[in-house]
């Protein structure tokens, strides 16, 4: 996918991309410190892409976060804190229940392992 420049003005990698330094500098340009180039032969700009994030601000040095990356990173730690909970059969009393880790029965109080 080919970043071109519509009216002298460079496309943006991402829509959802927004960087921000550390500092607070209050910087507008950022380089992307793990990005990959491709070239031509003669060493004309083909394309680029980000292969992993990390960001430094150009105006103090210090490192720049994409703050378009904080609600997915919410989403997913969110989804790592939703307790799993598993439908497993009791040994004891042989009914189905729902339970989530280290909980007992709710029918006979037998300890039950979700695995």
């Amino acid at each position: 996918m080919t970043r071109e420049a519509v009216a002298g003005r460079a496309l943006p990698y991402s829509d959802s991309m927004l960087l921000a330094c550390s500092r607070r500098c209050g910087g507008k340009l950022f380089r992307a410190l793990f990005a990959e180039v491709e070239l031509e032969a003669d060493g004309t700009y083909v394309d680029h892409q980000i292969a992993q994030p990390g960001y430094v601000c150009l105006n103090c040095g210090a490192p720049a976060f994409d703050l378009g990356q904080v609600p997915a990173e919410m989403m997913a730690e969110a989804e790592e804190d939703t307790p799993k909970t598993s439908d497993i059969l009791c040994p004891v009393c042989e009914t189905l229940v729902q339970v989530d880790a280290g909980m007992e029965c709710p029918n006979c109080g037998a300890p039950l392992e979700v695995g």
